[in-house]
């Protein structure tokens, strides 16, 4: 009777396993097959839009600032700043210390900028903080005056204003965006120069509205036909 019983216990046994096996693989047969994909193939957004949302949870305390009309910089620093339109601007403050490369010195005032007492004015804020080699583009300015005189070309920077492709529409870029991604930085806040200081820095989809102007518009003939 005994041996009865154990046979018939592990029957139901058996049985109660098969009965889970089966029920655990009918129901992963139903779920979509899963394809792991390298998450360095996984690209959520176009290189040069990257970096216009690093700053974005400094949006709305940009839109609450007021403006300084005193120490409020202007395009003329701005490009005086710079051997040409483009170029990385010069260090215009002595250094503290001569090798440091800006980890841990010039992103003290840079990464966040803020108004400075000693020099009156507010810290220009860099669009690249993660690029810490700072000396390796920016140059302490030495002198006011060229050593020698040359035939240097110093092209004219854009003007500002008339970088709109139908009147009301939403200014083109008229820079190149390497380096200069991220568009809070130079265009929000109280060290933005007061010509290009935007009035809706929380909205920090710059490029959903703003289009880099990488064709030069020439004006065109009237249209006739060859024939």
């Amino acid at each position: 009777m005994k041996k009865r019983l154990g046979i018939i216990f592990l029957f139901a046994l058996l049985f109660g396993a098969f009965i889970t096996i089966w029920n655990k693989s009918y129901h992963q047969g139903l779920e979509e097959a899963y394809i792991p994909i390298k998450k360095d193939n996984i690209i959520n957004e176009l290189p040069s839009e990257s970096k216009v949302f690093t700053r974005s949870k400094h949006a709305l305390n940009y839109a609450e600032m007021p403006v300084d009309a005193k120490y409020q910089r202007s395009l003329i620093t701005y490009y005086n700043n710079r051997a040409y339109p483009g170029a990385p601007p010069s260090i215009p403050h002595e250094i503290l210390q001569d090798g440091i490369v800006g980890g841990n010195s010039c992103l003290k005032c840079h990464e966040n900028g803020g108004f400075v007492i000693k020099y009156n004015a507010y810290t220009p804020v860099t669009p690249h903080p993660e690029m810490t080699n700072c000396r390796q583009c920016h140059v302490e300015s030495r002198t006011k005056t060229l050593f020698k005189g040359n035939s240097f070309y110093k092209k004219t920077p854009p003007k500002v204003g008339i970088n709109n492709a139908l009147l009301g529409s939403p200014p083109m870029i008229p820079h190149a965006l390497q380096m200069r991604e991220n568009c809070l930085s130079c265009h929000a806040g109280s060290s933005a120069p007061k010509e290009i200081r935007v009035s809706h820095p929380e909205r920090v989809n710059c490029r959903q509205c703003h289009v880099p102007k990488d064709k030069e518009i020439k004006d065109l003939d009237f249209f006739t036909r060859a024939n």
